[in-house]
């Protein structure tokens, strides 16, 4: 987002991990940092979202004619309370997520789902073009929902790589041959060569807590019987 032109203003719970970026001015508290903003991005742990939103000091404090962008973890039934709120503040907000590892977003090639009204996705647009290629998929929480999916595939394929690639080896294939088949099956595996063969796991990709809230979210929403997955 610097690199594209925007003026940032920061806020991070580690006021020294917002300092570290070097990118902006960093504000002491959520609505200090969303009062001289146009658009507000939160992407927040496990169960700060609420508290970072509504809180005193909260974004929300200065939410009026500001559009946010909800970029958390992706959880479709906190959406539309927390979409309220912020309508009740006078601000209007979509949920975004991110498909594709750190490295991608670092370069501009993430895919972003959006999710909320149409008019909203428009606006939200300009901004988020500059961190990858958007696609608005409906109401406000298609996105979460949409990324759900997408984790419950990445979770997928990667066991099952990782299982694979084991296989192999012990089947007497060498151990690049193996994930060299695999990764042109599934060219996403790419950039989890070091993990799968060389059992080196730094940088973390995607920690494993957070896979596995993510996929908690995503069998809560495969719950009804006639929806079958793997």
């Amino acid at each position: 987002l610097a690199d594209g032109g925007f003026e940032l203003i920061l806020w991070d719970r580690t006021r020294d991990r917002a300092s570290a970026l070097g990118v902006g001015m960093v504000a002491d508290t959520p609505a200090a940092a969303v009062r001289d903003a146009d658009v507000v991005i939160s992407s927040l742990g496990a169960g700060a979202v609420r508290s970072t939103y509504l809180e005193l000091g909260g974004a929300v404090n200065a939410g009026a004619g500001k559009l946010f962008i909800e970029m958390s973890a992706p959880d479709p039934d906190l959406l539309p309370s927390l979409a309220a709120d912020v309508g009740a503040a006078g601000g209007c907000l979509v949920d975004a997520q991110i498909v594709g590892s750190p490295a991608a977003m670092r370069t501009g090639q993430t895919l972003i789902l959006v999710g909320g009204d149409h008019r909203d996705a428009r606006l939200a647009d300009p901004v988020l073009s500059a961190i990858g290629t958007v696609r608005h998929v409906g109401p406000l929480g298609s996105g979460a929902r949409l990324k759900l999916v997408a984790d419950s595939m990445l979770a997928d394929i990667v066991v099952a790589a990782a299982e694979l690639q084991v296989a192999g080896e012990h089947a007497g294939l060498k151990p690049d041959d193996v994930f060299w088949v695999l990764e042109r099956m599934a060219p996403l595996l790419a950039v989890r060569r070091n993990g799968i063969v060389a059992n080196r796991h730094e940088p973390t990709l995607l920690a494993l807590r957070d896979l596995a809230n993510v996929l908690d979210l995503a069998l809560e929403l495969f719950e009804p019987p006639e929806i079958r997955t793997p």
